[in-house]
């Protein structure tokens, strides 16, 4: 499953081909799928058992643009040139789900245990969108618990405060009057002018920020030819805030220097579209602790000599210290740990799942420490021993903080009295989209209709071949300098 999702390689929103695979895999097993969830084509939930508790298990399944790498190589070497890939490790975790289900699933039949099994993907998380969109459509309204599963290089389970940022992703599209660039510029007003104005302002307006605050902003339409004044031009913010309201105003002030960028050009702001929201995450203390303590039970996977030294390799060419592969399960962090260990400033919509149900994320040891993150350096391992071995010890882990949730009404207990009387007792949780805000589904389908068909030639046949390194003919590991 980890090679087969790892071949598609999809975008976000266009995970057509990846979610066919996984509830075609579900469905065989008894599972009953309900698609196109929340009004988003690639988001499905597969429900088996009956009766309480009601346990989800989510994990994301977008890939990263321009990350289509060939495993287990440790220079930069695509499958595809330019196309998306799992620059991320998103191949890797509703396979990991879907094992700790199958063998829960196995024990729940065989000693006739009460509950039920939800399954779900993270649809878009790298734009932020899809998890706030399941809340509204009411997908964990019967839920009691949710189990997460993210990539990373070692195991790390947290409760409390995580240090994320909450986020508003928007795109800011202007409308202009195209002319001949040349001949009559002044019968034109340039959209693009007021895109760069606006980018231009919040440069300004960045050195008056707080110093929690994060921006960032891409120019996704820029017209189509120099000799033509643009008519249409859109600029893709990224507004990021520990305070869910600090980033509410955050998009105020940005829809405040479109508005000026567009009378300074004469042009108009024709739209502000919410692409993808997400509140900060809050993690289920009962649950982390009862999850840490499994991951102490199954411990690290058994690292071999290959799988070092493929980990120290592509650490060296990433110019990193060649540590190899962690060996040690982390400890369980608290909130000011897990601040103390990580930058705090990423963002994951799984926040407005866990300020829904209680929640705890299980991050399994299935890629190389020391990697840059959103990077074709972070494909290398997902098709490895490294990522198959991380995912079964996940999967374990998983599977037995599933089994104890099942079997423990006292657990189920202590997460929702924690959940009520601790996590929102003076918090409570508001969307950061609007009710009229609806799913980006056109996300990225231009970027998937040009690769896709150029990627299709290389997904995996398991039919074929026992391993995805198998088929494409690669040696583990290859190291640089053994790169044709």
């Amino acid at each position: 499953m980890v090679d087969q999702v790892f071949s598609f390689g999809e975008l976000g929103m266009q995970e057509f081909e990846t979610s066919k695979y996984l509830t075609g895999i579900l469905e065989k097993n008894g599972f009953t799928i309900v698609r196109g969830v929340a009004g988003i084509p690639t988001a499905w939930t597969a429900r088996w058992g009956s009766g309480s508790p009601v346990i989800a298990l989510g994990s994301d399944i977008d890939g990263i643009p321009q990350s289509n790498q060939k495993p287990a190589t440790a220079a930069k070497d695509w499958i595809v040139s330019g196309a998306p890939g799992h620059g991320e490790g998103h191949n890797s975790g509703v396979p990991l789900n879907i094992i700790a289900a199958l063998a829960v699933k196995d024990i729940m039949v065989r000693e006739k245990i009460p509950g039920t099994i939800m399954l779900w993907p993270g649809v878009a998380e790298e734009q932020l969108g899809s998890k706030a969109y399941l809340v509204r459509a009411g997908v964990f309204k019967d839920v009691d618990a949710n189990l997460f599963a993210h990539v990373s290089d070692e195991f790390g389970i947290s409760w409390g405060d995580e240090p994320a940022l909450a986020l508003i992703s928007a795109m800011f599209k202007f409308k202009g009057e195209s002319a001949h660039a040349a001949a009559a510029p002044w019968r034109g007003k340039s959209a693009l002018d007021a895109v760069m104005n606006m980018g231009n302002a919040w440069e300004f307006h960045r050195e008056h920020m707080e110093l929690s605050q994060r921006s960032h902003y891409v120019i996704t339409d820029g017209g189509d030819q120099p000799n033509v004044v643009p008519s249409t031009a859109s600029i893709w913010f990224y507004l990021r805030e520990r305070d869910p309201a600090r980033v509410t105003q955050m998009f105020e002030d940005a829809k405040q220097i479109a508005r000026g960028a567009a009378m300074q050009t004469f042009t108009k702001l024709d739209t502000v579209v919410m692409v993808g929201s997400a509140w900060r995450p809050h993690f289920n203390k009962p649950i982390a602790v009862a999850m840490h303590a499994n991951a102490v039970k199954v411990g690290m996977p058994k690292w071999d000599a290959k799988d070092q030294s493929m980990a120290k390799a592509v650490q060296r060419i990433l110019g990193k210290p060649d540590s190899g592969l962690t060996t040690k399960v982390a400890p369980l962090r608290s909130p000011e740990e897990a601040a103390a260990a990580s930058s705090g400033t990423g963002s994951d919509d799984i926040g407005d799942v866990t300020w829904t149900v209680p929640s705890v994320t299980l991050y399994y040891p299935a890629n190389i420490p020391g990697t840059p993150g959103h990077n074709w350096a972070d494909g290398i391992a997902m098709a490895t021993p490294i990522a198959h071995k991380g995912v079964v010890a996940g999967a374990k882990v998983q599977a037995m903080t599933l089994l104890d949730l099942m079997l423990s009404p006292t657990l189920v207990k202590e997460a929702k009295s924690y959940f009520t009387d601790v996590q929102t007792k003076t918090v409570t949780y508001k969307p950061l989209m609007s009710p009229a805000d609806q799913p980006a589904i056109w996300l990225n389908a231009e970027k998937m209709a040009k690769y896709r068909e150029l990627m299709r030639p290389f997904y995996y046949d398991a039919t074929k071949f026992s391993t995805y390194l198998e088929q494409l003919g690669i040696k583990y590991p290859t190291m640089p300098g053994s790169v044709p």
